[in-house]
């Protein structure tokens, strides 16, 4: 065995045994909830076009500029993990999604009423930077979620159950793209920019404000209240992950980074890649991507059963696979304007995407203890500003840099390369595989 391989398999510790699952009334909050984190957080990339228009002007660099926005954002993503996760690995993880869901509802409602550039002229786009607080409260929210539902599911349906939540942000973003294409597409150009782009925004704020009521009635998850009835969480829960589990967070890392670069370049940086290379209109390409969203959501579930079927590791080389091989004959489909091609490019590639994060949604917390859970996917999240927030500026500025329309592709495709060594050796995480390979070699 090599040394590499040899730190890839150390095998990572799992949630105490003897734990009863949770309520499905908490269960069934927690995982719909991540509707409203990811219809907010898509939003913003789906109607980039309009966006770009009323807070940068029309000039060339406003499209770029209103990308470098979200990137930005982004950025604050891992500071907002690292803050809740010290929260939910210290004091609860109820506790870390009370809190996170309060400062995204604030910030979704902030955003609505933010001024024009035609009212208050370029520092419009100063205030636009209001986005960092949504990335800072969007870092612990998925984070905590995931935790929650491994945490509290069944063990033999922990993949499914995770799966779910990672499908309920299919629905927000299904939400996002639709929300974005009815308003576009039901009125003028003027009264879009000077009013209508509110209105997805403010429907945002209104789910927030409702989940939060919902969430208010979850209870804990057993595990952390195993932990805390014991005396066993860690003061330090962040430099105990760091010291202890540094293998466990190049898997996490790898795991999403994949996951990242499939979702934020093959689903949400569409529209936007249709609209600037593929010459279809904003309204088009709202549509069609609405269609990719709507097959991620049939996707998800089957691949969260998948992992639970077949292991967490062959289901993620199954899908790594796909993103190794798919991606640039993908955005060479939705290059030349022809509304037939570009559908199967748009959805092949969510397809894509809806597996890898279906399957990573309960492998990435399974690769941690308890003690440190959080902390651990919280490092993991750098992986995600960096393949997810950055990479629809970094597509479009190389687009615009070299000419060449199928830059995109070709990084997921250079990512997944990178990534398949490390889910080679990943270590099976889910526990009926763990079972039965002490039943085939005791």
């Amino acid at each position: 065995m090599s040394p590499v391989s040899g730190i890839l398999t150390t095998p990572p510790a799992g949630t105490p045994v003897g734990v009863a699952p949770l309520p499905r009334s908490s269960m069934a909050v927690a995982a719909s909830s991540t509707v409203v984190e990811w219809y907010d957080f898509t939003l913003y990339l789906f109607m980039t076009a309009v966006m770009s228009r009323v807070f940068f002007g029309t000039g060339p660099s406003s499209v770029i500029t209103t990308l470098a926005v979200f990137a930005l954002a982004y950025v604050m993503r891992p500071l907002g993990a690292l803050a809740f996760a010290h929260l939910g690995d210290r004091f609860g993880r109820r506790r870390v999604l009370l809190a996170s869901m309060t400062w995204m509802t604030a910030a979704m409602t902030a955003t609505a009423a933010l001024p024009t550039r035609d009212q208050i002229g370029p520092a419009a786009g100063a205030l636009l930077l209001l986005r960092c607080v949504m990335g800072f409260s969007v870092g612990g929210e998925y984070a905590g979620v995931m935790t929650y539902l491994v945490e509290g599911a069944p063990p033999a349906h922990r993949g499914l159950v995770a799966s779910l939540a990672s499908a309920a942000s299919e629905i927000g973003a299904l939400l996002a793209v639709g929300a974005a294409a009815v308003t576009t597409a039901s009125m003028s150009r003027p009264a879009l920019d000077t009013w209508g782009w509110r209105i997805p925004f403010l429907l945002g704020a209104l789910l927030a404000a409702g989940t939060l009521a919902a969430r208010a009635t979850m209870r804990e998850s057993p595990a952390f209240e195993q932990l805390r009835q014991t005396g066993s969480a860690s003061p330090s829960p962040l430099r105990r992950t760091l010291r202890h589990h540094r293998p466990a967070l190049y898997r996490t890392f790898t795991i999403s980074a994949l996951g990242s670069i499939t979702y934020y370049v093959g689903i949400t940086y569409v529209p936007t890649y249709l609209t600037t290379t593929g010459g279809f209109s904003e309204g088009d390409a709202l549509w069609l991507s609405t269609i990719a969203s709507a097959a991620v959501i049939t996707i998800t579930p089957l691949a969260g059963m998948l992992a639970d079927r077949v292991g967490r590791r062959p289901a993620l080389l199954l899908f790594g696979g796909l993103a190794l091989t798919l991606p640039v004959a993908m955005f060479a489909l939705m290059d030349d304007a022809h509304h037939a091609r570009a559908l199967t490019g748009a959805v092949v590639l969510a397809l894509v995407a809806g597996g890898v994060s279906a399957v990573g949604a309960s492998a990435t917390p399974e690769q941690f203890p308890v003690t440190g859970r959080l902390s651990g996917l919280a490092v993991g999240t750098v992986a995600t500003t960096v393949f997810g927030g950055l990479t629809p500026y970094l597509s479009q500025t190389l687009i615009d840099a070299t000419g060449w329309s199928l830059v995109p592709g070709a990084m997921v495709t250079l990512v997944a390369l990178t990534a398949l060594p490390v889910l080679w050796y990943l270590p099976e995480t889910a526990p009926h595989q763990q079972t039965e390979r002490a039943l085939h070699h005791p």
